[in-house]
């Protein structure tokens, strides 16, 4: 694609004929969108899943009808339905079983006739695919839990486990945060064999086939050898089940209650994400606790401030992102400059006091001479911030005190912030989003890990935020701490040139954060990784001048890049990338900024249906609603102001 002549790669319209305009529109739109107190925090969507599980939620608590929300959250859901029949795991992806069987499970909860062709098309491709009984190990919980199939057919984790010492090799603290949190409360419902209240007798006997087909093993992310160890062990634990002692499981019920309410985190819930929070609720029931009780009342509200309901649909949001919606929002204004960067002092002082500076997270179980100092991704967690959150709030305050000469205004959050992140740097140089060296993947081959996402491992895009950071700030170049992170980033590109990313799809974003990265430490094109990162994302550009990548490049051998169309996040990141590595003056840039502007509505952002964010790789996607409203802005921004200043080199960490 780039080995076409320049004169063909260049649009035919000078790329800054009207660029300023363009800009002007997108910033006012997204200042537009900035709440009264500063804040800006856009809608947050995952599959079929959540929705569905709230509805069935409601149904397994015996909850009064809502029959309008119902109503609307089936138009949702019958929206999202795939052509195959069943429900993907993002727009336009391939069936999955377990979404599916979720979806379906709502739909007839809520009163679709099991004849109407869209409940028999996905009745049928979920036979096709082996029947509920395939699903994933958390729809096998919630099908145990409903009657559907027997509790023998759920991997067996203890609620003993809860007492285990730190030192066991199985412990809750090996695992990441969001395992933690979710396994906690769901260790409580296994050893009670909760049954769901469901006031409407609903069952779906008709997703369970009865042919006894010999199994092939399927494709897991699973090592043979470890999994057999787990599996045997797993059939140990079903046997041992009815002879633990009553008082010693009294005593871990126990403490699985202390470990939730202690981190009820208010009307934000448990480690403000849906699976744990509904896990909270139910383990409260499961107790006796009376809805009114403070702590299940709590942990209940907590659900509904999840739920999007417009004039004719509904959904329920798997957590929300005000926090790191604000702080990319502000660092696009901040590269816009003059009004628009006007707006960001609020946003800055919005976020300043979500600093957690108190509360010693589980983070400090590695780390327990570290002081807290780091931010969150939503609006309240404080035993769980994040540290790519906290690098990109920390960058952002840095800019804006030198840009628009804030004086000492965030200088101790600023230090807090680098002082809890150059804590929590793993011993491999890199950083988890959450953890510290939280590297046991061996815990990955249990039963319950089916997902594979058990863990919280370093990786290259939160790493390369941090690397940002501690740059931006002037962290020397060959400071023992910045060549290990160095080290490590660089160790991580692959052999075509790009980074994996986590929490972004996926190559894209993953070389996006890294050529930022070894930008602020003072690399350009010249240097082997960066030069090499660069020509993977030339390579890489759609015919139509933007960048698009597919969610399945989290495939279970991780083949690598897998085009899509254009979007207008991705296409950002690529340029992103592409001017950090020097390149802003490449014929392809100039296309990809042609490509924006082209795509570009008339409300001044940009459309975009696509899922580019990350929850868990191949089970667990995100739309960032917020994504095509900054990103874009950011990268046109960036562009005119290096093309002003005739100089390749971008100043900032992002």
């Amino acid at each position: 694609m780039t080995d076409a002549p320049s004169d063909v790669l260049l649009p035919r319209r000078s790329v800054l004929e009207g660029l300023e305009a363009d800009i002007g529109r997108a910033a006012q739109a997204l200042h537009g969108q900035q709440r009264p107190d500063g804040h800006w925090v856009f809608e947050l969507e995952a599959d079929a899943t959540i929705p569905a599980e709230y509805v069935l939620l409601r149904h397994h608590l015996a909850e009064p009808d809502d029959l309008e929300l119902e109503r609307k959250i089936g138009v949702y859901l019958r929206r999202i339905q795939g052509e195959h029949g069943g429900w993907p795991l993002f727009h336009g992806g391939a069936f999955d079983i377990s979404a599916s069987v979720k979806a379906y499970f709502c739909l007839k909860m809520i009163g679709d006739d099991p004849d109407a062709p869209h409940m028999a098309r996905a009745r049928a491709a979920i036979l096709a695919h082996g029947g509920a009984g395939r699903a994933n190990v958390f729809t096998r919980i919630l099908l145990a839990i409903y009657g559907e199939l027997s509790w023998r057919r759920v991997p067996s984790i203890p609620v003993e486990m809860a007492l285990l010492p730190r030192w066991f090799p199985v412990h809750l603290s090996r695992m990441s945060y969001w395992a933690r949190t979710v396994l906690v409360p769901l260790l409580v419902l296994q050893a009670l064999r909760v049954r769901a209240r469901n006031p409407r007798g609903v069952h779906i006997p008709e997703l369970f086939t009865t042919e006894r087909r010999p199994r092939k093993r399927a494709r897991t992310h699973q090592h043979p050898g470890w999994a057999l160890f787990f599996n045997g062990l797993d059939g140990v634990l079903k046997g041992v089940d009815p002879f633990w002692p009553r008082r010693l499981r009294r005593r871990a019920i126990d403490r699985c209650v202390a470990f939730v309410t202690e981190r009820l985190n208010g009307e934000d819930g448990l480690g403000a994400i849906y699976p744990a929070m509904a896990n909270a609720v139910m383990m409260y029931d499961a107790l006796g606790y009376a809805p009114d009780h403070p702590d299940r009342a709590l942990a209940r509200r907590a659900i509904e401030k999840l739920l999007v309901i417009r004039d004719d649909e509904a959904y329920c949001q798997p957590c929300v992102s005000p926090v790191w919606d604000t702080a990319l929002a502000a660092h696009a204004m901040l590269e816009v400059g003059g009004e628009a960067a006007a707006s960001v002092p609020a946003a800055l002082d919005w976020l300043k006091p979500l600093q957690e500076l108190e509360v010693r997270g589980d983070w400090a179980e590695q780390r327990p001479h570290v002081r807290p100092g780091g931010w969150a991704f939503q609006y309240r967690n404080a035993h769980y911030p994040d540290l790519d959150d906290t690098a990109v709030v920390v960058m952002a305050m840095d800019r804006a005190r030198r840009q628009l000469g804030l004086d000492e205004r965030y200088e101790e959050a600023i230090a807090r912030g680098a002082e809890w992140t150059v804590g929590l740097q793993s011993r491999n140089g890199g950083w988890g989003a959450f953890d510290a060296d939280n590297t046991h993947h061996y815990l990955n081959n249990i039963p319950f890990a089916d997902h594979g996402a058990l863990l919280d491992p370093p990786t290259a895009d939160v790493s390369a935020r941090c690397v940002s950071m501690l740059a931006q700030l002037g962290e020397p170049g060959d400071s023992p701490r910045m060549l290990a992170a160095l080290r490590y980033l660089e160790g991580e590109q692959e052999a075509d040139g790009s980074w994996f990313g986590r929490w972004g799809v996926n190559y894209v974003y993953g070389t996006w954060s890294a050529l930022c990265a070894l930008n602020a430490a003072g690399f350009d094109g010249t240097r082997p990784s960066v030069r090499r990162g660069a020509d993977w994302l030339l390579s890489i550009q759609n015919p139509d001048g933007g960048w698009g990548e597919d969610c399945a490049s989290y495939s279970l051998d991780y083949r690598g890049y897998e085009p899509a169309p254009s979007t207008a996040s991705q296409t950002a990141w690529a340029l992103l990338g592409l001017m950090a590595a020097g390149e802003v003056d490449h014929p392809a840039v100039a296309r990809g900024i042609e490509h924006l502007r082209q795509t570009q509505d008339e409300t001044g952002l940009w459309p975009q249906e696509a899922y580019t964010g990350g929850g868990f790789p191949r089970v667990f996607y995100l739309r960032y609603h917020g994504y095509p409203k900054f990103f874009p802005l950011w990268a046109l921004a960036r562009y005119r102001n290096l093309r002003r200043a005739n100089d390749p080199r971008v100043a900032h960490g992002m």
